[in-house]
């Protein structure tokens, strides 16, 4: 059998050196050019010469996205992989909208370079031997933040599952963004003009779940003074996100079956059945798995939501994602409040990078919420949430200690503000009145602590905001 042949475009001298190296060490045949004008004229020949393309996206005579486009329509047998230093979820997802195989970042890993070169030539042999051409183009993913490679992953499965018709499992932690990603599914699905009807499974009973999803005859039970259309019918032709699946009863578990298995519905006290067609994602925070073992989920439901699996990691495992999340945030509250993006001091980004976020993703848009709200321009580590900054409260005393003015501060649990404006008063007191040695204690400059007495003025801080003698 002959080597394959890859064609290697790109535009730095020593990334296409590398490139070669690589796929040349794999017994590939290798040919490259130095831009994507030079691919896209052996694109024209159409004569199928090459079984794969890799292409950097920004070059200066014809980007990677050229590339694609020419050899998609005069050698679409030919899978191609773009490659580039602008890993985003935009550029990922666009290339694979666009019929791309695969996306990789620079600097990228040899060894997931040589998978993805692998599993494209042995994608193409398969397509050969079957003598058809299946598109790799998916609906892109948007609205999404992040561009680690854990998520670019997410993106591209994201990617391709969303054009199809297969049920969905998003497993992840509370506030990893799951229904963010089944939203993502149905907006690039072509079920986006047909509703997006998303139910949280914790929230209601039982009796309360099976009458929302099924609907329900008129005088089916006490209260139930009209025939009431269920989500699953409301849904039909479109999507219907189940969140925390896992928290769904025995008996709920059972129905959902028999709906996946028939695509019909029976209305809570009606006699008959109603057709149905709802695409299904789930979303669980729960190891089903674990759930199954245990006989707390059914395993044949578990199989049936289980075709594809995507996985959420907890922001903790992607923490190169924080600052571009920071940034979006930041940049969302501003459009919401019609005002100048805040600032962000790089010891604040620190501590919000250093942070393990137990609430994920949720967590941070709240933290930066917060902080936009009591910062004054500038988020300095101050705003931030005591848990985030390293200001936690010390623990109360032992039994026979002596309570110090601290503990007196959060006996009574004070909401953070108002733990603010008495710590602020504890240190200015221990200080003798001096707010310059005061906001040295605090870690603060004057005129954040200028800022935060104003704050607490209409409380009854009672303290002037002119600098004093001993101030200046």
């Amino acid at each position: 059998m002959s080597a394959s042949r890859v064609l290697v475009a790109e535009d730095d001298r020593v990334a296409r050196d590398l490139l070669c190296e690589i796929l040349r060490g794999e017994g590939y045949e290798v040919e490259a050019v130095d831009d994507g004008a030079g691919a896209i004229e052996r694109a024209q020949a159409g004569d199928g010469r090459y079984d794969l393309v890799v292409s950097d996206v920004r070059m200066e005579r014809s980007g990677g996205f050229d590339v694609l486009e020419a050899f998609t329509k005069k050698a679409p047998g030919t899978p191609v992989i773009l490659i580039t230093a602008f890993g985003d979820v935009s550029g990922a997802m666009d290339a694979i909208q666009r019929g791309a195989y695969d996306y990789v970042s620079k600097p990228f890993n040899i060894e997931e370079l040589r998978l993805t070169v692998g599993r494209a030539l042995e994608r193409r042999r398969l397509v050969a031997e079957q003598k058809t051409v299946p598109s790799e183009g998916k609906p892109a993913l948007q609205d999404i933040v992040g561009k680690s490679p854990v998520m670019l992953e997410v993106y591209k499965l994201v990617a391709r599952v969303a054009g199809s018709t297969a049920t969905v499992l998003v497993e992840g932690e509370s506030g990893t963004g799951k229904e963010l990603v089944a939203r993502a599914i149905h907006t690039h699905s072509p079920r986006v003009a047909a509703p997006f009807l998303p139910v949280n499974c914790t929230a209601l009973t039982e009796s309360l779940l099976e009458s929302e999803l099924f609907g329900h005859a008129r005088g089916a039970f006490t209260g139930a003074i009209a025939t009431k259309r269920g989500l699953f019918e409301a849904a039909s032709g479109g999507t219907l996100f189940l969140d925390e699946i896992g928290d769904m009863g025995p008996k709920m578990q059972a129905q959902l079956l028999r709906t996946l298995q028939d695509g019909e519905v029976r209305p809570v006290g009606g006699s008959e059945s109603i057709r149905v067609d709802v695409r299904l994602v789930c979303a669980t925070n729960k190891n089903l798995e674990e759930e199954v073992k245990s006989g707390r989920f059914r395993e044949d439901l578990y199989f049936r939501i289980n075709v594809v699996t995507v996985h959420l990691p907890p922001l903790r495992e992607r923490r190169d994602d924080i600052p571009s999340l920071v940034a979006h945030f930041l940049n969302k509250l501003a459009r919401r409040e019609r005002r100048e993006t805040a600032g962000l001091s790089p010891e604040a980004l620190k501590l919000l990078s250093a942070y393990d976020w137990p609430g994920n993703v949720r967590e941070l848009e709240n933290a930066i919420e917060r902080a936009v709200a009591v910062a004054k321009g500038v988020i300095l580590p101050s705003d931030l949430p005591p848990e985030v900054s390293g200001r936690v409260a010390s623990p109360a005393p032992a039994a026979g200690a002596s309570a110090t003015p601290v503990d007196g501060i959060i006996a009574d649990r004070p909401t953070l503000g108002e733990l603010e404006r008495r710590y602020i008063q504890l240190v200015l007191g221990e200080s003798g009145g001096n707010k310059k040695k005061a906001a040295e204690k605090l870690g603060i400059d004057r005129r954040t602590l200028y800022r935060a007495l104003e704050r607490s003025d209409e409380e009854g801080a009672g303290a002037g905001h002119q600098e004093d003698d001993d101030d200046r």
